[in-house]
């Protein structure tokens, strides 16, 4: 294509893309409209009085704490699976099934930026909250799409910063001496089976109070992306790291279920090992290479396997300016690319424009914060993400197959807390 060509292609994508945004946000800011006579506190209360409680906040969290659980606690998501973090918007019966939970898991790294409002609300003292975090080497969040994430750190929040929630309560854990996991690229995590962590005297995450955490730059939904990048879950190593810490926090509030849990916990540690190691496998040609995404998720995934990701937007509910048009169009042009990925929580019609103009197909990268009803079983995690390392590398290869259909978001009118039933 030449230069002048190009321009004149950019040029019309640009203000189409953009159009088509403007028209299609409705389909990725969908709000929860679930009644308070929805809520869940019946069905949780009805569960019997000697399982565990625990109350999950969105896809990923669920799948990791499901598969840790088991039989023997009653898991229940806040979040309905048709609503993802950035658009969530709590009611008075959400705030009542956490005061009436044993546990509460987390993703933590701010993704679930409405949470501290609704414990407090919940006045749950003995609540003992996972965050499933702890540790994790993380990313820095990026300042311009998808620039910004050369910043890898281990996440203390015992040194970054004190929460005036007590997470163990009557289960004083002390990290002491405990190694934070950090992932350096291309580092391979060892998790022997049977690997148990001392954490003799954990101390739980404290919010000082009164301390107000600073969303300034909030969009108009009231979402955040904190100093941290929070996807962390899309990367397997560090989803290991994830399933370790809510074992060790279910394991702190139901110490009877101690065998079970270290149990659940090694064979679903299996599963993501060897869910690893087939990402590794077929992405290992690509290695240096760039693929482009709708908005900025993917940078833990792309850090594991030795690949970057560009961005079209930094959180779903963003405008793209002709800029990051031209940005992606560039990026797809010197790469090569013969897909972008889109998501299914995201209107399609932008990168439709894009992928026209340029004569490439759309294909999905699900970052899992969305899905159906089937959504919260754990091993939904470990299809998805072997479909999106598949359309990877659809993409990079320009293969002829055609690539996978997209999931399409059910109607949120109506939407209900999701239980977990599980057998292993």
């Amino acid at each position: 294509m030449s230069g002048q060509n190009f321009q004149t292609t950019f040029q019309r994508t640009a203000w189409v893309a953009l159009g088509a945004i403007a028209l299609g946000l409705g389909s990725c800011t969908a709000t929860s409209t679930t009644s308070e006579a929805e809520s869940p506190e019946s069905e949780v209360a009805a569960a019997p009085e000697d399982a565990l409680q625990v109350v999950t906040t969105f896809l990923p969290v669920t799948q990791f704490t499901a598969a840790v659980a088991g039989d023997r606690a009653e898991v229940v998501q806040l979040l309905p699976t048709n609503v993802g973090p950035h658009d969530y918007q709590a009611t008075p019966g959400d705030a009542q099934a956490i005061a009436n939970a044993d546990v509460l898991v987390m993703n933590g790294l701010e993704m679930e930026f409405f949470l501290d409002d609704m414990i407090e609300n919940a006045g749950n003292a003995e609540l003992v909250i996972v965050d499933s975090s702890e540790g994790v080497a993380t990313l820095a969040s990026a300042d311009d799409h998808g620039h910004d994430h050369g910043k890898e750190d281990d996440h203390d929040h015992g040194e970054k910063e004190d929460h005036d929630h007590d997470h163990a309560h009557d289960h004083d854990h002390d990290h002491e001496g405990e190694e934070a996991h950090a992932h350096a690229e291309g580092e391979e995590h060892d998790h022997a089976e049977g690997e148990e962590h001392d954490h003799e005297g954990e101390e739980a995450h404290a919010h000082a109070e009164g301390e107000e955490h600073d969303h300034a730059h909030a969009d108009a939904h009231g979402h955040v992306h904190g100093e941290f990048d929070p996807h962390i879950w899309l990367d397997p190593k560090r989803a290991i790291e994830q399933v370790e810490n809510i074992r060790d926090g279910l394991i702190a509030a139901d110490p009877e279920g101690e065998a079970e849990y270290i149990a659940n916990a090694e064979a679903f540690i299996a599963e993501l090992q060897a869910l690893d190691a087939d990402i590794t496998e077929k992405l290992a040609p690509f290695e240096g290479g760039t693929f482009v995404v709708f908005h900025d998720f993917a940078a833990y995934f792309a850090d594991s396997y030795g690949l970057q990701s560009e961005t079209l937007v930094e959180v779903p509910e963003d405008n793209p300016s002709p800029e990051d048009v031209k940005r992606v169009m560039d990026t797809v042009q010197a790469e090569g690319l013969k897909t972008i990925l889109t998501e299914p929580q995201a209107s399609q019609e932008s990168f439709n424009a894009i992928a026209g103009d340029l004569g490439i197909g759309v294909s999905a990268f699900d970052p899992l914060e969305t899905g159906d009803e089937t959504a919260i079983q754990p091993d939904y995690y470990l299809t998805i993400m072997r479909q999106n390392a598949d359309n990877l590398v659809v993409g990079f290869e320009g293969s002829s197959q055609s690539w996978l259909p997209l999931w399409t978001p059910q109607p949120v009118a109506g939407a209900a807390y999701q239980h977990v039933g599980l057998r292993f």
